[in-house]
């Protein structure tokens, strides 16, 4: 006897390690094995990759507010093959929702629903809600701007439940808004309450399976001749495993998951959606509001899990032949292609919010206006005051209209002083002074300001998209307008919070146009003019100017964030334009800041998200994993046929 014989039985008289391992893999499958009944092991494989790379973030990951998302993008870019493990985790939750869908449809197909395997079915449906769950769940922890939105419109959704609802709500969230609390209840159900749920329907699901067995072809000619379940059935389900790892890695080293940027919950730039399981059922919700919104929120998901749950008591009949179910078969494929479709409807483009721009909007005058006004309204173009300030509803949306000076009450020395000196009226404004402009100017705006609401202007040219501003942004100006007298570039060295933070390129674009454009350009290519710089023209930033530009990431990040964060002022004798202290003055919140960055980043091809150390290449991961998978397939199919010779 051997040693490992020896161990075996001294394994075997202390514990059912035999029956246990009989009770696994002694099964005879009717017909024959097929890649097709390998869904289900796919299932339970990805959900062991799912512990496995769980448990090794846990090691990283700090589930606090203020450190969830750094800690998430430190894993991924600086914690050798943290990037794999991420990704692992990433796209195995998208796959597992696929896999346990697929699983299901193939159970419908075959018809292994029916008596006596139920209870299989049942737990199966259950098992896919709970994928949802762990899915909805695990969305949030990362907190950013993704998971923060998806948590608010779900637990918004949970709060129309007649009767419960707002107590959902607010067991959920741990209060009445999203914070620490909410972020700590989130991650106790994605990595112990869900998953031990998760985890005893999986084992009622298999004994449940095993029970019966494989319900085989629909024909009992075929049915009649069997195929052991070891090692035919399980070399195609090591095969089907190593290739979905191959997936994972090759969607982890080529399609990485996406930094969304740290949540941000004052940024209404953001347009939040669901993830795109949960997609369906947001699309839904579109047919109903009003008195109208609990048959989209609760009804309606209702009839869904009632109709799968009551399948195997609607097709009684023992018949198992899809050709001779037509009417279940009908309703499966209209139950699958309506979500489909749902879903594809629901991942609809988001309506890009405009920009502003000071060349393109122009203000027209009457013919017979007063030279003063005209200068008026020529400086108030000159100063870029209409990125701000709308006239008659078009324009900048940013800070107060200024139709309506004389209506309010303000007169010429009123708004001359407003202009030299914003902050005396509102201590919190963040308008730049123009104490320089010459008196004349300054009498020129005001006249030019108190005649407007008279019929003397008007704004015309490519402004439409100016009204998407945001509301929450309102009665703050951005002031890239000037009349400035300094010539040096006056620069912090220090850096903000911004510089740490991993923005979304794509957020960040759509803050772009929002806020940098006007100035710096489409897609920062520049030539807006800036009289009195030594350039002539606000500097372009694809490319960017050299000494800013870095392909060390932090350095370019830390080089163009103290301009962001605290401003600038050109070189030349007096320059129109000078860059504005967003940060300082608080026009832009320190995420929407990163944001910006990321998308500057991107226009001069430097990857913001780069992976600073990879453990190895992700490509190379990818090549090693195709050869093991090609090593591994072929051994496996060589040992299977080897056994049948033996049998």
């Amino acid at each position: 006897m051997t040693r490992t014989s020896k161990l075996r039985n001294w394994i075997d008289e202390r514990f059912p390690l035999k029956s246990t391992i009989k009770f696994i893999i002694d099964e005879d499958i009717p017909g024959q094995s097929s890649y097709f009944y390998a869904l289900g092991s796919a299932t339970l494989f990805v959900f062991s990759l799912q512990i496995l790379s769980g448990v090794w973030q846990l090691f990283y990951y700090v589930p606090t507010t203020d450190h969830a998302y750094s800690s998430v993008s430190y894993l991924r870019t600086s914690v050798p093959f943290g990037w794999l493990i991420h990704g692992i985790h990433y796209w195995g939750a998208q796959a597992m929702i696929v896999l346990v869908g697929l699983h299901l449809i193939r159970v419908f197909i075959w018809g292994a629903y029916k008596h006596p395997r139920e209870l299989v079915w049942l737990a199966g449906v259950l098992l896919l809600i709970l994928t949802a769950v762990m899915s909805f769940t695990g969305v949030l922890l990362p907190w950013d701007e993704v998971g923060y939105f998806a948590a608010k419109v779900g637990t918004n959704i949970a709060s129309t439940i007649p009767g419960i609802g707002t107590w959902i709500k607010n067991f959920m969230l741990g209060g009445t808004e999203i914070g620490q609390l909410t972020l700590s209840r989130f991650f106790i159900l994605h990595i112990a309450i869900v998953p031990f749920i998760l985890f005893t329907f999986i084992i009622i699901h298999l004994m449940a399976f095993r029970q019966f067995g494989s319900i085989g072809p629909w024909k009992k000619a075929k049915r009649a001749i069997t195929t052991p379940f070891w090692p035919d059935q399980v070399a195609k389900d090591i095969i089907i495993a190593i290739l979905i790892l191959l997936i994972l890695f090759a969607f982890s080293a080529y399609i990485r998951a996406p930094f969304s940027g740290p949540a941000d919950p004052l940024d209404t730039s953001y347009h939040p959606k669901p993830e795109w399981n949960f997609l369906f059922l947001y699309q839904a919700l579109k047919a109903f509001k009003g008195n109208w919104e609990p048959v989209g929120t609760i009804l309606f998901p209702m009839l869904l899990v009632l109709f799968m749950l009551s399948v195997p008591f609607m097709d009684k009949y023992k018949e198992t032949n899809p050709i001779k179910r037509p009417v279940v078969l009908i309703l499966g494929i209209v139950f699958v292609g309506g979500i489909i479709f749902l879903t594809i409807e629901g991942k609809g483009k988001v309506p890009e919010t405009g920009t502003v721009s000071p060349v393109q909007n122009k203000i027209v005058i009457t013919e017979n206006a007063p030279a003063n006004i005209k200068q008026g309204h020529d400086l108030f173009i000159s100063n870029n005051c209409v990125i701000c300030h709308s006239i008659n509803g078009s324009g900048g949306k940013i800070g107060p209209d200024l139709s309506h000076e004389t209506a309010r009450g303000m007169s010429s020395s009123k708004i001359e002083e407003q202009i030299k000196n914003p902050k005396k009226s509102n201590p919190n404004s963040v308008m730049p002074p123009f104490a320089s402009l010459p008196t004349d100017q300054l009498e020129a705006i005001s006249a030019y300001l108190l005649n407007v609401d008279k019929g003397s202007s008007r704004i015309a040219g490519n402004n439409n998209s100016s009204s998407q501003f945001s509301d929450a942004q309102n009665n703050t100006a951005n002031g890239n307008s000037a009349g400035n007298k300094q010539s040096n570039i006056n620069i912090h060295s220090t850096i903000g919070p911004a510089a740490s933070y991993i923005g979304d390129p794509r957020h960040g674009e759509i803050l772009y146009r929002q806020q940098c454009e006007g100035c710096h350009g489409v897609n920062g290519a520049g030539k807006v003019p800036n009289p009195g710089s030594a350039s002539g023209f606000i500097p372009a930033l694809s490319p960017i100017q050299g000494k800013y530009f870095s392909q060390t990431v932090n350095v370019f990040v830390n080089n163009i964030d103290t301009i962001i964060q605290h401003g600038s002022v050109p070189a030349g004798s007096a320059p129109s334009l000078k860059m504005l202290a967003f940060g300082d003055a608080g026009t832009l919140s320190q995420q929407q800041i990163a944001q910006i960055e990321s998308y500057i980043l991107d226009l001069n091809s430097v990857d913001r998200a780069k992976i600073l150390n990879p453990g190895i290449k992700p490509e190379l991961v990818v090549w090693i994993t195709i050869s093991l998978f090609i090593i591994l397939s072929i051994v496996m199919l060589l040992y299977r046929n080897y056994s049948r010779k033996r049998t």
